[in-house]
């Protein structure tokens, strides 16, 4: 009995001795806020998934960092952006601009509908004239005229 209260002192030590403290909010809640607008609208280049708001890879936390550091210097949301997107890519960003080089990443799902849908049309056609050239030899329709009299 004595061991197993050792043993659970020992796990309760470890994981207060293990615990980290809180990463502290910014300063100013008007920067922090602003950072959170900012960073909600761009990609976590780590986790690809996730917002860089919402994201706990460090690459994140460090961007976030970054973030802070420009709208403290007075940049605007666009430079903030800007600043990003001219280290990163388009990719950062969730919402893209129509450019040339995103033009597939647009139109793309939009064009793999219509092939899709011109693929279904010829599919039924086919289908539907296959059944129309089956025509019935004279033995067949006086087959089926007996079973049709047959039910009546």
């Amino acid at each position: 009995m004595k061991s197993i209260a050792v043993i659970l002192l020992g796990l309760l030590l470890a994981t207060i001795v293990s615990a980290k403290d809180a990463a502290p909010l910014a300063e100013d809640p008007v920067v922090e806020q602003r950072m959170i607008h900012i960073t909600e609208e761009l990609r976590c280049l780590v986790c690809q998934n996730e917002s860089l708001a919402g994201s706990h890879a460090d690459l994140a936390e460090d961007l976030r960092r970054e973030v802070r550091g420009l709208i403290r210097e007075g940049k605007s949301d666009d430079e903030v952006k800007e600043f990003l997107v001219s280290r990163y890519g388009d990719f950062v960003l969730y919402r893209p601009p129509m450019k040339a080089t995103t033009a597939l990443l647009w139109l793309g799902p939009f064009v793999l509908a219509i092939v899709g849908l011109i693929a279904l049309i010829l599919y039924l056609r086919r289908r539907s004239l296959s059944v129309v050239d089956a025509v019935l030899n004279d033995e067949d329709k006086q087959r089926a005229e007996a079973l049709l009299k047959e039910n009546q």
